[in-house]
């Protein structure tokens, strides 16, 4: 017999050993980003834009086809943080970039 505890999970209505109901409450909460293609995007992946962009406070337009390296997820599905030269805190909307 196990001496794990069992937890009560309210979704399935069922009793669930507290390490499986701890994994499958993580697995739900990932956030799935997906770019203009349907590639799934991970932290430190590199993009391109596929279209023109005005960056907004910035004054400047990026270019379809610029290079965007080393990008991270913030949580949000379908928002990327990335860097770039000249623009600070740049969030772009995963729907403009294609893996690479």
């Amino acid at each position: 017999m196990s001496d794990e505890d069992y937890v009560y999970d309210e979704e399935s209505g069922d009793w669930l050993p507290a390490s499986e109901l701890a994994a499958k409450r993580a697995a739900a909460d990932k956030v799935e980003v997906r770019d203009a293609v349907g590639n799934i995007l991970q932290d430190g992946d590199q993009v391109t834009l596929i279209k023109d962009l005005t960056v907004k406070g910035a004054g400047q337009t990026l270019k379809q086809g610029t290079l965007i390296k080393s990008i991270r997820l913030t949580g949000d599905a379908q928002e990327i943080d990335c860097r770039f030269d000249g623009i600070k805190g740049l969030v772009l909307r995963a729907e403009f970039v294609r893996k690479r």
